[in-house]
């Protein structure tokens, strides 16, 4: 064998090192001409490595980049690397034959107790107990990491991991090996792209030391927060100091915890680091993965383009489920992210627990709003009141920083806009300078949507009404007073589930004929975990420390469907990711706990699919759904080729060379849950549009399903072939048309541009229920 080692290597070993050796002289040479460093991603068609390259890392490092350059290699949901370039060399890399897509690395943002009850989950019955709570199932979660040392992460009386388990415990600055146990199963961080993107200034900033940990602890408080809202452990006596005080317990208490630190302290997330996170998941075993993270532009790139989608189309097509959230830029319409069809995307919505506060006007009226501050209380004692907006000076009236002149605010009670800087920074701005206590007013956008939060001075948020009705006083007042009053915790409250105001809408921005959001769930003022590194405003300024915190947004959402899934995937291991989707949509709940259907929280109008999809997430009846709508990756194919999407650029998503049908499919054939009809604003008078949906029988073998539609607006009529679906101990599966048909001329859209109907698949047991939607479009 040493003999061996000193032979001449044959020609193709020549050609190999003059190759790599060639490939770094040119590289080098072409940086000098060009310091303009940024992260690139590429995905790089695999079948096409050259034999005598015995890895894929070795041929990236010998035909794209240097070594050192190279962030991450992607080898299991992608198929490529992310190095740190030049665009001079990004143009070079981009031209060679086997690269099939380039883009450029971006930062995302996070979508920043009671709700496992109120989602229908009760002990020792139903889902809870057909499931053992999750224990078999192993939840992996992209945020901000985890304090493994919170109560809601024991391991006491779980069994063995999953062999299965492939994955690490990533030890870093305090966090060792021992950090890891039974419950959180592993832990890993990816810093490589925030490194390298952090900022301008160029490659390889290292991690923020004196606010963040490198480890896969968690030193911002959100991933802590939504790992324990999926899979938290029974907590008694929690609570947020005194607020929603009883048991916390996440959706699937059972399940398995591994944590994928992605996203950095007041840095964002960046899409290398995502990506190579779906990576390493899917390969470590993971059953379901949960990402409460999304663009921070309110712009949806297409698939090809989105490393998101990218990224849970890999981890889908090998049986994994992923919950995304919709994001928190409603009430505006158009405003739902994380659109691909194969994604779970979660809007927002109230529980039946409420924090109320009151404002107290001088003239004795009172206005009802919500609070979580826990210091001090005013006593009823009034306070003089002032509007710093109202000179119309901006920065101002928002209470921004250095905004408020003292000698106006010093022992005042100061009325803040809500909009551009945190809401709980108002109140620090407004502390400062000497106010006593805060008004934190709504505005149009927001409307009647409130959001509690642990003000650092007696606060009470106000929606658009009552805030006018502040500002309508002061003016019309010589001498305006006021006073706060916190009321605690309330639980009964009515509506609930409303649609949360700044929940995420639809239309879907990319393909309408897929609705999105797909459903909503708990997502206001939901109590879980939090972290010791951070107060519970997460302001550095604040010394207080909490167990728990109080969080909104469709970040809280979308871990409630991730436990979810985690549940059905225990009561149901054969399910696929699809059918678990479907199982969630079509038992969702359309209706509030007065009976009538669920309101928007931004108007106090009715919702509307735009607002919640399919409906709020009823876990009562998602593990006997009776039918489910599946989908193969198939099928995710002919979709992307219905979209016009051709077979290179597919190979983006799904790493394996495709094949387009000669007759290009319709991309409403989709087998999805919900139905869209989109008519041309162009065309004029009766026109049909026509669906084809394919539903497998999980319930009971030999059943007879009848259809029903309903609810359908004036000039819309909707016909379902067969009306019957027989099944039997040997047909599971029956396929059935639906022809919407609307007459344009009297076709009135709502606010929302579109009208919506329901429809229908019952046993006499089973309510198996679509959403409709038809609405008019612009022409591309």
């Amino acid at each position: 064998m040493a003999a061996f080692l000193f032979k001449s290597p044959p020609p193709l070993l020549f050609f190999f090192f003059f190759f790599f050796f060639f490939n770094l002289i040119s590289q080098s040479f072409v940086l000098s001409s060009d310091q303009t460093l940024k992260t690139f991603i590429f995905r790089v068609d695999s079948e096409s490595k050259p034999s005598i390259f015995p890895t894929h890392y070795l041929w990236y490092t010998s035909e794209f980049a240097e070594s050192p350059r190279i962030l991450h290699v992607y080898d299991t949901v992608f198929h490529g690397f992310s190095a740190v370039l030049s665009q001079e060399q990004v143009a070079s890399v981009s031209q060679h034959p086997s690269v099939l897509a380039v883009f450029e690395d971006r930062r995302r943002q996070l979508h920043t107790t009671r709700s496992p009850q109120f989602l229908g989950l009760r002990n020792q019955r139903g889902l809870w107990s057909e499931s053992n709570y999750g224990s078999d199932v192993i939840i992996g979660v992209f945020d901000t990491g985890i304090s493994p040392e919170r109560r809601s992460f024991y391991d006491l009386n779980l069994g063995p991991i999953p062999r299965r388990w492939k994955g690490v415990c990533e030890t870093g600055v305090k966090f060792t090996a021992k950090n890891c146990n039974k419950k959180l199963i592993g832990a890993r961080f990816f810093a490589k792209g925030h490194e390298a993107g952090a900022s301008s200034a160029g490659p390889m900033n290292p991690i923020n030391e004196t606010v963040e940990f490198r480890s896969p602890r968690d030193a911002d408080g959100h991933g802590t927060h939504t790992a324990s809202t999926a899979a938290g452990r029974y907590s008694f006596q929690a609570s947020m100091s005194g607020y929603a005080s009883g048991t916390a317990k996440g959706v699937a208490p059972k399940a398995r915890l591994a944590v994928y630190k992605v996203c950095w302290k007041n840095s964002g997330c960046f899409d290398s680091d995502i990506l190579a996170a779906f990576d390493t998941a899917v390969a470590d075993g993971v059953d379901v993965i949960s990402i409460s993270i999304g663009g921070s532009d309110g712009i949806s790139s297409p698939y090809y383009l989105d490393p998101i989608a990218i990224g849970s189309y890999g981890a889908v097509s090998r049986g994994v489920f992923v919950s995304s959230s919709g994001g928190n830029e409603g009430p505006n319409g158009l405003s739902v992210t994380n659109l691909a069809p194969w994604l779970t995307t979660v809007g927002a919505g109230t529980i039946d627990r409420n924090f109320p506060a009151e404002v107290i006007l001088g003239n004795g009226r009172r206005l009802s709003g919500v609070s979580l501050y826990a210091g001090a209380p005013l006593k009823g004692k009034r306070y003089q009141l002032v509007y710093p907006g109202k000179t119309g000076a901006i920065s101002a009236s928002l209470c921004m920083e250095n905004s408020l002149d003292p000698n106006i605010v010093k022992g005042k009670i100061v009325v803040c806009d809500r909009g551009s800087n945190p809401r709980v920074a108002k109140g620090l701005v407004v502390k400062k300078a000497g106010g006593v206590g805060m008004i934190l007013a709504n505005g149009i956008s927001n409307g009647e949507g409130l959001v509690a939060d642990a003000h650092l001075l007696p606060t009470c948020a106000l929606g658009a009404n009552g805030a006018d009705s502040v500002k309508a006083y002061i003016s019309s007042s010589a001498n305006p007073t006021a006073t706060i009053d916190s009321k605690g915790t309330i639980i009964g409250i009515k509506p609930a589930p409303v649609v949360a105001s700044f929940s995420g809408r639809g239309p879907n921005g990319l393909n309408p004929e897929i609705l999105k959001p797909d459903l909503i769930a708990p997502g206001v003022n939901i109590l879980a975990a939090w972290t010791e590194a951070v107060g519970p405003t997460g302001l550095d300024s604040d010394v207080r420390r909490t167990e728990f915190n109080i969080l909104s947004g469709t970040s809280m959402a979308c871990p409630h469907v991730s436990g979810a899934a985690a549940l059905l995937k225990s009561a149901h291991p054969d399910w696929s990711p699809a059918a678990i989707k479907s199982a969630m949509m079509t038992t969702a709940a359309v209706i509030d706990n007065r009976n009538q259907p669920m309101s928007d929280e931004a108007t106090g109008n009715s919702s509307t699919p735009y607002d919640f999809g399919a409906g709020h997430l009823n876990l009562d009846l998602a593990m006997d759904p009776g039918l489910v709508y599946d989908i193969t990756n198939n099928d995710y194919v002919n979709f992307l080729c219905s979209i016009g999407y051709g077979p290179k650029v597919i190979q983006v998503i799904t790493r394996s060379p495709v094949k387009c049908p000669v007759r290009r499919p319709l991309p409403e054939n989709l087998n999805y849950p919900s139905l869209a009809a989109l008519f041309s604003s162009s065309s004029r008078g009766v026109l049909t549009k026509t669906f084809i949906r394919t539903v497998t029988n999980v319930g009971q073998a030999n059943s007879v399903y009848r259809v029903r539609v309903e609810s359908l607006p004036k000039g819309v009529t909707v016909t379902v072939k067969p009306s019957r679906l027989v099944f039997s101990e040997t047909v599971k599966k029956r396929s059935f048309k639906v022809a919407v048909t609307a007459d344009t001329r009297n076709l009135v859209q709502g606010d929302s541009g579109a009208v919506f109907g329901l429809l229908s698949w019952s046993d006499g047991k089973h309510v198996v229920r679509s959403p409709i939607v038809i609405s008019k479009i612009e022409p591309l």
